[in-house]
């Protein structure tokens, strides 16, 4: 998210391992730490790094975050992350909005459901607020942000996709994937936050292309886009709530 946290108002920063029960960021580019503040006016939590399944997490610890800010009385929860597009029209540092998600991980509701959470069977229909993607839109166009909207698939990683995988992504409906946000949002959809989410598309699947992808390439693509995408959800912020 490049300088987003420098346009916050930041009255506390919190180390994850001084949280009880958080887990730890292993992932490199990701800081370790909660801040809390505000942003034109609007009380924010904000996440600098999370936790991914493939860290050998369970996914009540994965979507822990999520149970805790929605006890701390958050509304909104807005996700982002970098991902490998699988639709060949994309290229490298476009930005995505995510109007739906396959889920491929197991989920995180999976086990004894407390009432006191959200209901058993919940639905997942409109699962990605509609007027926050409209108005993301809106505002990418105000200040000429190219933006793409599509369907993101969460896998558990982390090894990357194969060129088979990649083909069978596109084919089942997928235009980027990635090995995060799905728990989350499934977690913060079961406890009736809102919810919006953006990927950096980081690398793109060609079939005419035999390079390896690489950690680094995707921090190299996040880099391009990054700021863009602070950018756009700063100005979102500001028009919500």
């Amino acid at each position: 998210m490049g300088n987003f946290a420098e346009g916050m108002n930041i009255s506390r920063s919190i180390e994850y391992k001084s949280i009880p029960n958080f887990p730890l960021s292993t992932v490199k580019g990701h800081k370790g730490e909660l801040l809390f503040g505000t942003m034109a006016d609007k009380q924010i939590v904000c996440m600098q790094g999370r936790f991914h399944y493939y860290e050998g997490y369970s996914m009540q610890q994965v979507t822990f975050p999520v149970r805790v800010m929605k006890a701390l009385g958050v509304k909104l929860l807005i996700v982002t992350n970098a991902s490998g597009a699988v639709n060949p029209n994309f290229e490298v540092g476009d930005i995505m909005i995510i109007k739906d998600h396959i889920n491929l991980l197991p989920n995180p509701l999976i086990g004894p459901n407390d009432e006191r959470l959200g209901v058993r069977f919940p639905s997942m229909t409109t699962i990605y607020d509609k007027t926050l993607r409209d108005k993301a839109k809106a505002i990418a166009q105000e200040i000429g942000i190219t933006i793409r909207e599509g369907v993101y698939v969460g896998t558990t990683g982390p090894s990357f996709e194969t060129p088979a995988e990649y083909k069978y992504f596109r084919t089942i409906g997928a235009d980027a994937v990635g090995m995060s946000t799905v728990p989350e949002v499934i977690a913060a959809s079961h406890s009736g936050m809102k919810v919006f989410g953006m990927s950096v598309i980081s690398n793109v699947f060609r079939e005419d292309n035999t390079t390896d992808c690489t950690h680094e390439e995707v921090l190299e693509g996040v880099a391009k886009a990054g700021n863009k995408m602070s950018n756009i959800v700063t100005r979102l912020i500001a028009q919500t709530l």
